[in-house]
């Protein structure tokens, strides 16, 4: 990368750290926090922890689309003061309700699609990959940071400093968007980070991809319905006060980064992805359960562990596999897709986690998590072992619309090219490729602009 790209990477991962630790430095003390406000019970405030989700995932694909028409960093600015003033608004929340529309109206700040369309306009094709991997390992610290730094930050200032600190990060955002990133003036529909309305049904057809969507969509309620009832029996049942929940969830998610190492190695590197999966899935549904059961804290800790070597992992792995089985040049719109689950499932999981853990207390929630899983484990059994194809793309413009046509017919008949499109209005070739048995001298003699 250039000096201006370089900058433009760090200024857009910044941004996505900040907004994602104003979404989630509550997580882990707000089902303790918010037991004080006006009207409040375990539904409602399950309601108020997951409420986000319901904005993002319907907003999140319309916005990005928004910003083709009126330009990205608009966008992003409407977005991050929409969440500054549900951080207001939840920072002088009295009651329930108002801390629920609060959120509504963070969540309402739904910038993801737009930030990696503006990603694609500062990036050049061959450092695409390499940006999108940079913005998605904030995303990844950002949630480790709020579990580890959120009930110590809020034993110092209280939820509503917390929520006062979202808004001091989405005015930082701003600052960031407006002068560290350059302005572009022409932006370009790329589909491998753009979603396209002319995809959204192909995609939503692909059997394949809907197994994926599902699976992060109850990962995420089960993350969301597990933090509505575990701050709160930590203190319960082990006496731990909401203080001293940093230091353990800092030796979780350490540990629990370490487990998921071998997984991912051994689904990506060994080509073992459906083993994988399977056994993710039954260690989510294990630890679930027999959290309710743990006598001692060191055992609840354990099985927390184990919890989340099992989130890490799909967390690592699907986004991948999404990647892998979207159709040859709809990627942006197959991750699009993906992650409004993803964020329905926040909801979901905050929805149902209160009202299971006000009408059958905290083993209500562990039992129907742990059952969920134990359940898609036997749907994934049922799936068929993803293929192990990576995705390239590379410009066309400099060539003729006759040299284009020739490229077309050749490209499929190169072996390891499994699928191929290029779009004339982008011009982009886009490639499905098996690089295990892909000739690349062949696809570099054809295409010497290619990028392997």
């Amino acid at each position: 990368m250039d000096l201006l790209e370089r900058r433009s990477v760090l200024a857009l991962a910044l941004i996505y750290l900040f907004r994602m630790l104003g979404l989630f430095l509550i997580m882990p003390v707000i089902s303790v926090a918010a037991d004080g406000l006006t009207g409040a019970d375990a539904a409602l405030i399950g309601t108020a922890i997951g409420i986000y989700g319901l904005t993002q995932a319907s907003l999140q694909i319309p916005m990005g689309m928004w910003s083709d028409k009126i330009g990205r960093k608009r966008v992003i600015v409407i977005g991050l003061l929409l969440f500054a003033v549900g951080s207001l608004i939840c920072a002088n929340a009295e009651s329930i309700m108002v801390l629920i529309v609060g959120r509504a109206v963070q969540g309402a700040g739904a910038i993801a699609s737009t930030l990696m369309a503006l990603l694609s306009d500062v990036t050049r094709e061959q450092n695409r990959t390499k940006a999108m991997a940079i913005v998605g390992i904030s995303i990844g610290v950002s949630f480790m940071l709020s579990l580890v730094l959120g009930p110590w930050i809020f034993a110092l200032v209280g939820l509503s400093g917390l929520f006062y600190l979202s808004f001091a990060l989405s005015l930082l955002g701003i600052v960031l968007i407006l002068f560290a990133v350059p302005n572009i003036v022409q932006h370009t529909f790329k589909r491998d980070t753009t979603p396209s309305l002319l995809a959204l049904g192909l995609v939503l057809k692909d059997s394949k991809l809907r197994f994926l969507n599902v699976s992060v969509l109850l990962l995420h309620a089960s993350l969301t319905a597990l933090f509505v009832t575990v701050p709160n029996l930590l203190i319960e049942r082990y006496d731990l006060p909401l203080a001293q929940h940093s230091w353990l969830y800092l030796a979780i998610m350490g540990f629990a980064f370490a487990g998921m190492l071998p997984l991912v190695i051994i689904a990506e590197a060994k080509g073992k992805m459906k083993g994988v999966l399977i056994a993710i899935m039954l260690l989510l549904g294990i630890s679930a359960i027999g959290l309710q059961w743990a006598p001692y804290l060191w055992a609840f800790g354990v099985l927390l562990w184990v919890y989340f070597v099992g989130f890490n992992s799909l967390e690592a792995v699907l986004p991948s596999l999404v990647s892998k089985l979207a159709p040859v040049g709809y990627r942006g719109t197959a991750m699009g897709v993906f992650s409004t689950h993803q964020f329905m499932g926040s909801f979901f999981g905050g929805i149902s986690g209160g009202w299971l853990l006000q009408h059958h207390s905290h083993g209500g929630v562990f039992w129907v998590v742990g059952i969920v899983f134990l359940a898609w484990s036997l749907v994934c059994l049922a799936q068929p072992a993803p293929r192990q194809l990576s995705s390239l793309a590379f410009s066309v413009s400099s060539m003729t619309h006759d040299e284009v046509s020739k490229m077309a017919d050749e490209l499929l008949t190169i072996q390891g090219v499994e699928d191929m499109q290029i779009f004339k209005d982008e011009q982009t070739a886009y490639l499905k490729v098996d690089k295990k048995l892909l000739d690349k001298d062949a696809l570099l003699r054809l295409a010497p602009q290619a990028r392997i």
